[in-house]
């Protein structure tokens, strides 16, 4: 055996001792840091060394050379994406996910994939679906769009006579996919599947919102004479609108279209008896995506998909290898994702619903949502602002006083970025270069918010 290798094995505690330290001082920290930190590159990397130095050395060597420039997006007042923090349960399974390394791929040789289905189990009642839906985890909202939207490709398919994960595109006639305000990670998915980021037909907004129009949706499927593909909205990112999915799912009686329901933080809104309607008509949904390292707060990177239509989900994604064996009466988890290989990434979801159940994450949820409408309220009592939609849920829209252009909001959140209190990200709503804020970190609290006002105030 190497020596290194030899060495860092002996003193395999006392290495994972000096991490647990690493980690108690960023953690200690985190809420103290600069939100954001713009990278400072060395112009030249150094070379491999021939000879390593040891694990306990090249912890050190990061920690000198780079974790200075480590964001504190783990912590309470980074507002830029929907990025939530990691609860401590949900640390410590993703520290435990890394220790048992399982690769959840097989029924036959690790409890992990049950592990994975409890979770998931859970994860249904927290969201208020219906156990026909099936559910699996992959590393993100981009991914759970790829799958739900494999799914459709593969059911419209169905419906011209083609079996696309057996033949390819090559029969498949061009087709409807309609959607109002989509996120681009389901335009990242299209042009995946060889469906194209310009296949989507817009569906008109309502006035002044990012819904749907449903009158102009029920128009446009009036005038179909094929299957159809509607990408729904649960929270869009700059305003958390939600499309109208109850009147979708009884447009559904009538017209025959897949629905993919993107949720991937407004799903949560089922956890709160506030906001909970937002989610009416999702059991109509034929397929869901839901993030995990957003509102549920886990590490990066974890998500969910889910699909009413698990023969569809086999049929795309099934692995066919000798070492496999055949595919059994209950599929292994290789057979539902993308991926072969995938990290034990249930574990710290696992974890964190058994610690903190239906109450904690109401709480976060709600606390969130109250901040964000606390933040919604100053803009539209300030000078300086102004608020460009309703805050429905946890996500502020607004924009500098006078109508600014885009390169005066990118200087302005320079400024903001680089004063460190607070990091925000550009927009644009509704043509108007705007600003956005998303609270979804378990940590934030009513003193970080005033702290992010502050710091808005005086960079404006």
């Amino acid at each position: 055996m190497n020596e290194q290798l030899k060495h860092d094995q002996q003193n395999q505690t006392e290495l994972l001792e000096t991490a647990v330290h690493a980690a108690t001082d960023f953690l200690g920290t985190v809420s103290q840091r600069q939100a954001a930190v713009f990278p400072q590159i060395a112009p030249n990397q150094i070379d491999l060394p021939a000879i390593g130095v040891g694990a306990a050395n090249a912890l050190e060597q990061f920690r000198t050379q780079y974790e200075a420039g480590l964001s504190g997006s783990a912590g309470p007042r980074y507002l830029g994406f929907v990025t939530g923090g990691s609860t401590p349960a949900a640390l410590l399974g993703d520290w435990l996910a890394a220790t048992y390394d399982q690769n959840p791929t097989a029924n036959e040789d690790s409890i992990a994939p049950h592990v994975e289905q409890e979770a998931i189990h859970w994860l249904r009642q927290l969201f208020g679906l219906p156990n026909d839906f099936v559910g699996t985890f992959v590393s993100g909202a981009t991914m759970s769009n790829f799958v739900g939207l494999a799914q459709a490709r593969q059911w419209i398919g169905q419906q011209q006579g083609v079996n696309v994960a057996e033949n390819g595109l090559w029969g498949l006639r061009p087709f409807p996919i309609l959607a109002a305000t989509p996120h681009s990670s389901s335009k990242k998915a299209l042009a995946m599947l060889g469906l194209g980021r310009q296949a989507i037909t817009p569906v008109p907004t309502s006035p002044s919102r990012e819904a749907m129009d449903m009158a102009a949706l029920a128009e446009i499927l009036t005038t179909l004479d094929e299957p159809a593909v509607i990408i729904a909205s649960g929270g869009t990112v700059n305003t958390v609108d939600f499309d109208d999915l109850q009147a979708i799912a009884a447009l559904k009686q009538k017209h025959n279209f897949w629905l993919h329901l993107d949720a991937a933080f407004g799903g949560f809104a089922a956890c709160s008896p506030k906001f909970a309607h937002l989610l009416n008509g999702q059991a109509a949904a034929d397929s869901i995506t839901v993030d995990a390292h957003k509102w549920l707060n886990v590490p990066y990177d974890s998500a969910m998909t889910f699909s009413r239509h698990p023969e569809l989900q086999l049929a795309v994604f099934q692995n066919t290898a000798v070492y496999l064996g055949e595919m059994r009466e209950t599929p292994s988890p290789v057979h539902w994702t993308p991926q072969n290989s995938r990290r034990f990434r249930a574990l710290p979801t696992w974890m964190t619903l058994l610690a903190y159940g239906r109450s904690g994450y109401r709480d976060i949820v709600e606390r969130n949502c109250a901040q964000a409408k606390w933040l919604g309220e100053q803009i539209v009592q300030s000078h300086q602002f102004e608020l460009l939609a309703p805050v429905r849920l946890n996500c502020v829209c607004f924009t500098l006083a006078n109508w600014p252009s885009l390169p005066q909001i990118q200087d302005f959140l320079v400024k903001v970025r680089d004063d460190g209190r607070v990091y925000l990200t550009q927009t644009v709503f509704k043509g108007q270069p705007a600003i956005r804020a998303a609270f979804s970190n378990w940590q934030t609290e009513q003193r970080d918010v005033e702290i992010c006002w502050q710091a808005l105030c005086e960079m404006a």
